[in-house]
């Protein structure tokens, strides 16, 4: 029975390289649960292959779990397709999608034909491991939220201060509220003096220079 050796990447991470021999007469469905022996992921998702030229356009389906939609279509299932019934050319290329809800996207070529299996061999058989998989779901951040203590608006928290930035802040007392307007009218005060004494009559006079209205004796 001849083998199919396929070179598996993921379209994302270059680095991580799979080679995995397959009979010729297993199905896609075979090679669906080979990729992910070697990923370490849970196959059980809603996946699919499609039949790729060398620009990995999509093609016709070939669906695993399928979904209503594609069961209305009629796309075929991977456990009933052989690989042989796809295989057109010596470096066939298949674009693959695992767990639409999550995806990852992979790029599956066709590198050799074997004509002999290896004695003892089960295949599918992961052959070359090359990267380590990124991890199924990626990594989940779920912060921790603390719930505000009032429903007052937090001014500080708004602007986006951290508490020691509240020293560069100085209070306003009452004290110096009220201090204002007493500051105000001395100023006011000094205003009224400095004018009142400029515009004074009686300034630089003294009583004795005063000439003196009357009758006299000086005739």
């Amino acid at each position: 029975m001849a083998l199919y050796r396929f070179r598996v990447t993921f379209e994302d991470y270059d680095d991580v390289i799979r080679e995995i021999d397959v009979k010729s007469n297993q199905t896609f469905e075979d090679l669906h649960r080979a990729i992910h022996q070697s990923t370490g992921y849970n196959p059980e998702f809603s996946s699919s292959f499609y039949i790729s030229n060398d620009q990995w356009t999509k093609g016709e389906e070939i669906t695993y779990l399928p979904n209503q939609k594609r069961i209305d279509r009629g796309v075929s299932l991977m456990s009933n397709v052989k690989l042989l019934s796809f295989i057109d050319d010596p470096h066939q290329k298949f674009y693959y999608t695992f767990n639409f809800d999550r995806p990852f996207d992979f790029h599956v070529e066709l590198m050799k034909i074997i004509l002999d299996e290896t004695a003892g061999t089960v295949y599918p058989a992961v052959i070359k491991s090359v990267g380590e998989a990124p991890k199924q779901f990626g990594n989940v951040f779920n912060p921790t939220i603390i719930p505000p203590t009032s429903e007052d608006f937090d001014f500080l928290n708004e602007m986006a201060f951290n508490p020691e930035d509240t020293e560069d802040f100085s209070e306003v007392t009452d004290t110096e509220v009220d201090e204002l307007p007493e500051e105000k009218h001395e100023e006011e005060e000094e205003e009224d003096d400095e004018f009142g004494n400029e515009f004074a009559d009686d300034e630089g006079f003294d009583d004795d220079d005063k000439p003196h209205r009357g009758g006299g004796d000086d005739y």
